[in-house]
């Protein structure tokens, strides 16, 4: 007991650096609705999911995941279902960076289509994995 006394500052410390590292883990959530570019690979050749690049036309033109579509996220709400007519396709959200991906991903769960995802990342991890992208 006198040592946890004596030694209250260390532990607090240690117990403060577990609970941060424990943390995305128990929180879980920032990843639940995102995949990594190799799980958006097996979604596209196994579930044949449909990929929708929610950037600018702009940036959609500067590079894109190969057999995307652009959907700008301005426009995602109004012109979604008519993109992908079934709501139990995988719908793979991708953007330059992944915040809109993300944001475009929850929109579209909130619209009804259950297997919504984006892309952890966005097209920048899908880079550094080294698959393959096509400009318009």
């Amino acid at each position: 007991m006198n040592f946890l006394i004596e030694n209250w500052m260390l532990i607090s410390v240690a117990l403060t650096s577990g609970g941060l590292l424990l943390w995305p883990v128990l929180a879980g959530g920032a990843r639940a609705g995102s995949v990594t570019p190799a799980e958006a690979v097996q979604l596209i050749n196994r579930e044949k999911a449909v990929v929708i690049d929610v950037g600018e036309p702009n940036e959609f033109a500067a590079g894109h995941v190969m057999g995307a579509r652009n959907l700008p996220f301005g426009q995602l709400e109004d012109k979604l279902a008519g993109l992908v007519k079934n709501k139990t396709t995988p719908v793979i959200m991708v953007c330059p960076v992944g915040a809109r991906a993300a944001r475009a991903a929850g929109l579209a769960r909130k619209l009804g289509f259950e297997q919504a995802r984006s892309i952890a990342g966005g097209l920048r991890a899908w880079r550094d994995a080294s698959l393959p992208v096509e400009k318009a």
